[in-house]
């Protein structure tokens, strides 16, 4: 089969597609003919040498989310037979013609959706329910500032966040990217993409937000250091952030006297280094939560294009571009 890896440590800004040998399914797992694999950041960064994928994956090989079909099962596996759709998050090495994985940490795409926009739910969409509603906590009625809302993670977030009653407040790097969002949203047939919208960098988003909402009590946060002072200072007493990038950089000062008497929380998550168990829990949570409203049409995939298997660099180049709104996908024919 093939499958593009990153080349060696002297070239690790470039990957190739090569032959490799197919992997066989244990006695719990479940071989996938992968027809299109959903990009993100991290792929980027590991192509760079910055972001190492978990022990028991190839460095080499990036590639977090992926949809296709059952090619093969286990002796052991009862939950899939050869021909079921599948899709989900992976550790490391969806860029690949086929991948293993247990079959209990698999999802069933929702009907009416192809393999493209399969691709596209894993990693957004569970990411965005994780940290909105199981760390952050976030009830209906509830403001929620989301900090880099055009991101693919962000567009899900925003999608969520109305889906389950709660209120919008998107930013973005300018208000071009925040028109062009709200008529994303509008050509899908879906709501409004959000109640307010603010540009960062700007001064008084902080000030706008306390002025028009009372104060966000939640923001989910893409940034990183360089929006931290105006995140917190975007929450009213108890809120909570919850950080899941870090594109701002990694270091500022804090102010714990903040924190102390405006009672406010910072938590931090990942999805790729969580163990097995926790991500069939996020699975299962899908089947549960997620796919009736996939299936309602109230959350839909937001796919800014796609590329060839074969074209994997190309694709990766465009994401670096920052030019895009919503997910690139990789397809094979």
């Amino acid at each position: 089969m093939r499958a593009w890896l990153i080349d060696d440590a002297e070239n690790s800004d470039t990957m190739s597609l090569e032959e490799i040998k197919t992997p066989r399914p244990g006695a719990d797992e479940i071989l996938v003919d992968v027809r299109a694999v959903g990009l993100n950041r991290a792929d980027l960064m590991q192509r760079k040498g910055a972001y190492p994928p978990p022990s028991g994956f190839d460095p080499r090989r990036p590639g977090l989310e992926y949809a296709g079909e059952v090619a093969a099962v286990g002796k052991r596996v009862t939950l899939h037979k050869v021909g079921d759709p599948v899709m989900g998050l992976i550790g490391g090495g969806a860029y690949a013609e086929k991948i293993v994985v247990h079959e209990r940490d698999t999802i069933r795409p929702p009907a009416y959706y192809d393999h493209a926009q399969a691709a596209a739910m894993p990693e957004a969409f569970l990411t965005a329910y994780r940290g909105l509603f199981l760390e952050g906590g976030l009830a209906p009625g509830q403001w929620a500032l989301v900090r880099g809302a055009t991101s693919g993670v962000g567009l899900a977030a925003l999608q969520l966040i109305h889906a389950l009653g709660a209120r919008s407040i998107a930013t973005s790097r300018s208000q071009e990217r925040l028109d062009e969002m709200a008529a994303r949203f509008k050509a899908q047939g879906m709501p409004q993409a959000y109640d307010l919208g603010l540009v960062d960098g700007d001064e008084g988003v902080s000030e706008a937000v306390q002025a028009q909402t009372g104060g966000a009590h939640l923001v989910l946060d893409f940034v990183g250091a360089s929006a931290l002072a105006d995140n917190l200072a975007s929450l009213r007493p108890d809120g909570r952030q919850v950080q899941i990038g870090i594109l701002g950089g990694v270091k500022t000062e804090l102010n714990m006297g903040q924190l102390l008497m405006r009672r406010l929380s910072i938590v931090a998550m990942t999805m790729r280094s969580l163990p097995i168990e926790r991500k069939i829990e996020l699975a299962r949570m899908f089947d549960d939560r997620l796919r009736p409203l996939f299936e309602a049409g109230r959350l839909r995939p937001i796919v800014d294009r796609t590329f060839d298997f074969e074209d994997a660099m190309a694709a990766q180049s465009a994401m670096e571009s920052g030019q895009h709104m919503g997910k690139i996908v990789l397809v094979r024919d």
